[in-house]
């Protein structure tokens, strides 16, 4: 009977043994695929593999930590199976069902934690490869910026005027590094405002960050509505005016249209309404730009005078350096454009700018400036300064510079070329 009895034990012991580690195996093989479900849910393309890597590397650490833990319970259940074993003669089925149904819920307890956590790092890992990506495309578009630029509307502009010189000044500008300048007249506030901001920017050069934005158009000086359109685009904007004897300017811009219309009359015929009686003529272009004071007034209820910036087209041929030192202090700039970059053309009667370093010609001003002036009447020289007089006296009071022009009377009369 004992014989019997113990082989009753053991044959009863040896099947729940097996049965045992027959359902832990299930369990972990279960465990491992649910992992390997996990893992393939996290791949990504191969293109990205430096982020698939480092999910491998935990998914491996992580399922090779709840391998060692399942594998140190099964050997603790063992354990504590053979102690039961040693203390107890016969173990009943409860006993053995209460240890295999505690190793189950053990798995589970230890599984349950290890998809959420999977699912939590999965979560997490996308959001992390997420702000990767796009902190590279940040970087990428800042980068597409900073080589090519973006286009902005004008920081600044050259609003006048007419053959006072402001060509000159704008190709100066352009040699700063810092000023990035449209080389054609936009005609943006006096003709073409109906095509909206968008067009506008658009006719603009590209510029990184630090550079400045200008172009010039000098009939904005004289157009009635650019100060209030200028003022709804950028009320801090700055404004460069260049302004010169205003017979001599007059003469300039005569010279200018009969080039291109030799058929039109004399320069005395137009500049009087009765020259008998001496009355000048205001409303002929000519000559009613060169009353700044009167043009002045307009910009002034929109601006205040240190948006403002006025260079002597006089001074900006004797001293070009002189005047650019002004005007890079105006823009905020650092004055690389300075007295080296300049020569005196003997031919044309003003100065050019000294050759770039890819180029092998200077950069001077083109046909169409230093024309020969037509012989005027020095009468009618003098009466026109006479009329300007006290609009001049005017101009100098509202800007605070006096710009001598009555000094040069004597030196208009004897003029013969024309210096922008």
């Amino acid at each position: 009977m004992a014989f019997w009895s113990n082989t009753s034990v053991f044959t009863s012991k040896v099947p729940r043994k097996i049965l045992f580690m027959f359902t832990l195996s299930l369990s972990v093989t279960y465990l491992f695929y649910s992992l390997m479900s996990c893992y393939n849910s996290l791949q990504f393309p191969l293109q990205e593999n430096y982020v698939y890597q480092g999910r491998l590397v935990t998914e491996e650490t992580t399922f090779g930590t709840l391998r060692e833990k399942v594998y140190s319970a099964s050997q603790g259940f063992t354990q504590v199976t053979g102690a039961e074993r040693s203390s107890t003669a016969v173990p009943g089925v409860k006993d053995h069902a209460e240890a295999e149904q505690r190793t189950v819920e053990w798995i589970r307890t230890q599984a349950s934690p290890t998809k959420e956590a999977a699912a939590a790092y999965r979560t997490t890992a996308l959001e992390r490869e997420h702000q990767e990506f796009s902190t590279t495309d940040s970087e990428l578009r800042v980068n597409c910026t900073m080589d090519y630029g973006e286009k902005k509307l004008p920081q600044a502009i050259i609003i006048g005027v007419k053959k006072g010189g402001t060509r000159a000044l704008l190709e100066a500008l352009r040699v700063h590094p810092d000023v990035r300048a449209v080389g054609n007249e936009p005609h943006f506030f006096d003709r073409n405002y109906e095509r909206g901001f968008d067009w506008y920017r658009d006719l603009m050069p590209q510029t990184l960050e630090g550079q400045i934005t200008m172009e010039k158009t000098p009939s904005y000086f004289v157009t009635n509505h650019a100060p209030k359109r200028i003022h709804s685009m950028a009320r801090d904007i700055k404004l460069i005016i260049v302004v010169r004897n205003p017979v001599t300017r007059a003469i300039s811009d005569y010279t200018q249209t009969l080039s291109k219309k030799p058929e039109i009359p004399t320069f005395e015929v137009l500049a009087f309404k009765n020259r008998t009686l001496g009355l000048i003529d205001a409303s002929w272009s000519a000559l009613r730009i060169g009353i700044y004071a009167l043009h002045l007034e307009s910009w002034m209820q929109y601006f205040p005078l240190s948006q403002m910036h006025f260079v002597s087209g006089e001074r900006l041929i004797v001293d070009p350096a002189g005047e650019m030192a002004k005007v890079q202090d105006f823009l905020g700039l650092k004055r690389i454009v300075t007295d080296k970059h300049f020569y005196f053309n003997k031919t044309k009667g003003f100065p050019c700018l000294k050759k770039p370093e890819d180029s092998s010609t200077p950069r001077c001003l083109g046909k169409s400036k230093g024309r020969t002036h037509p012989k005027i009447d020095p009468d009618v020289i003098r009466r026109l300064h006479k009329f300007y007089k006290p609009f001049n006296m005017m101009f100098y009071q509202m800007t605070g510079q006096n710009f001598e022009w009555e000094l040069q009377e004597d030196i208009v009369s004897r003029s013969s070329q024309d210096k922008q």
